[in-house]
């Protein structure tokens, strides 16, 4: 019981806010729509991926 604590810190320290996740994520994402070929190459990616998933 006394050995609970540092369990507990541990996984609350690695959750983010969606909010800050997003603003992370976002230049990275911007980067690659750049590199690979622009926002028709995402959507075709994307789309591929929901066509696997069965969605």
């Amino acid at each position: 019981m006394a050995h609970t604590a540092p369990r507990t810190m541990s996984r609350t320290q690695g959750r983010r806010h969606p909010l800050v996740a997003t603003a992370m994520v976002l230049p990275l994402a911007t980067l690659l729509v750049v590199v690979f070929g622009g926002w028709d190459a995402v959507v075709t990616q994307a789309s591929s991926v929901g066509v696997m998933l069965g969605r």
